[in-house]
Parts: structure tokens; sequence; C-alpha cells
């Protein structure tokens, strides 16, 4: 068990850190346009996402794209590690018919277990992407001297709820799309290491996103300066083109690369420990 556990913690440390380093751009510029009427009158704050890549690019060049990425490199591997892990454990901790509700109720507690460990980690990389002038050495000391007060916690219920169901949602989506995918491609020339986690994981961050991004959009609201709770802001983004819906487009571009990307390493990396191992 022991094992398992540490190929599942290395295997999604390894997928973690691959999914950051591809995807930040599209974080950034994501960011940036949640934050919506917290960004007025900045430079690259407007409502189109090609307009806001070019206000970025302006200010402080390609180079902009992976603001906040530091955070992020150091944190999304370790997290990720966490969420592997709970999926993992979930699913020997299940009987082969309910599988499916093992890798739910795995992702359910890894979810809420990383939200305390992402939740000012995401507080870091919205402060950075959102002011062109704050580095990242600034911005994390920012949170960090003041990690015993709300200031450091801020978006952390709607995390907790973003972070929560949803990815259980996203393992038990990726759970139930592999086993689709072996019943009914099993034996033929697409059955292989790559088409079934790549479609899998496709599939399950759109699942996961389409249950928990109107936590998402309310959580960069609340940390890039809405001065409401969960409520308050929802009420705010309702209101405003998009709803609580406003990006998801631009969200799935990046989380659906992220998601097959993410679950592709990790298939690769624990089968080449378990081979190894036996």
């Amino acid at each position: 068990m022991a094992e398992d556990a540490w190929v599942d913690f290395v295997a999604g440390w390894c997928s973690g850190a691959a999914a950051v380093v591809v995807c930040q751009p599209v974080d950034t510029v994501l960011t940036r346009y949640q934050a919506g009427s917290a960004l007025i009158g900045a430079q690259g704050s407007t409502n189109n996402a090609t307009n806001i890549a070019r206000g970025l690019v302006s200010q402080a060049g390609i180079k902009s794209f992976w603001r906040g990425s530091y955070a992020m490199i150091g944190a999304v591997p370790f997290q990720n590690a966490l969420l592997m892990s709970g999926y993992g454990l979930g699913k020997r901790l299940s009987s082969e018919e309910n599988v499916i509700w093992g890798a739910f109720g795995g992702g359910c507690t890894g979810g809420v277990v990383q939200s305390f460990l992402m939740s000012p980690v995401e507080l870091i990389k919205v402060r950075q992407q959102i002011k062109p002038q704050l580095g990242a050495l600034e911005a994390t000391k920012i949170v960090t001297q003041g990690l015993l007060s709300p200031l450091a916690w801020k978006g952390l219920g709607a995390t907790l709820l973003r972070d929560g169901i949803p990815h259980g949602v996203w393992f038990a989506s990726y759970e139930g799309a592999k086993m689709y995918l072996d019943k009914t491609i099993g034996g033929t020339p697409y059955h292989d290491s790559f088409t079934i986690p790549l479609s899998s994981g496709a599939f399950a961050a759109t699942a996961a996103w389409g249950v928990g991004y109107p936590f998402d959009l309310i959580k960069t609201r609340i940390q890039a300066g809405g001065t409401g709770g969960i409520w308050e802001t929802a009420q705010v983004l309702r209101s405003e083109p998009g709803g609580l819906y406003r990006g998801f487009s631009l969200k799935l571009v990046r989380a659906v690369p992220a998601s097959m990307i993410g679950f592709f390493m990790y298939e690769f990396v624990k089968g080449k420990m378990t081979n190894q191992a036996e």
C-alpha cells in the first residue's frame, strides 16, 4: 500500500509540473479576463482575450504570459501529487464494481485537502497576474506575512467549493471514460497508452469544469480585489455578460490540454515505476 501511494505521489507530481509549464500562458490571460471589473483602467483589461494578450505583451513582453508561474510551478506539482494520491487510494479501497465511486470519493478528499495549500498560492499568482509591477518575491511576501490573518486566505471558501466535488467529478469522469474506451476500442490499433488517457482526460476536464467553473470565477474575482463574499460576488457576476460562466470557453482551452497532459504523464510515469518495481 505504501509503495503504491509513493508511485501515485511521484506520478502526480510529474503530471502537475508538465501541465503548468505548457498551460500557464492561457491561465494568465484567463485570470485577467475573470478579474473583469477589478482590472478596469489597467492595460490589457478589456473583455476580449486577444486584446488582453496583446496588452500583456506590450506591457512586459512574451515573458508576461508566465507571470505567477513561480508560485504555481512550486505548488501545483505537489497539489497534483496530493490529488493523484487521493485518486489512487480511493480506487484501491473500493471494490471493482464501485471503482468509479472510489475515484469520486478519493478526488473529493484530495481536492479539499489541497485547497488549503492552493488558496494562498493562487492568491499570490492572481496578484502577480493582475499587477504587472508586482514581482514574485514581493507578492509572496505580502501573502506569507499574513498567513495567520484573513488576507492570506482570501477566497478559501470559493476554493473549497471549486476543488471538492468538482475534483471528484474529474476523477470519476476520467475513470468512467477510461473503462468505456477499454471496452469499446480494446483489441484495436487505437487501444494504446496514448489514446485512452488523452481522450479520457479531455472528457474529464470538460465534465469537472462544467460543475466547478462558477466557483473558480468567484474565487478569482474575490482574490483580484473583490470586497464581497461568495454570495455577493456571485450576484455581481450574474449581472455581467456571460454570468457565472464568463470565460468558460477560455478555461477549457487551458483545462482540457492540462488534463490530457496530466493524466497521460501520470499513467506513463506510474507504468514505468511499476514495471521497474516488478
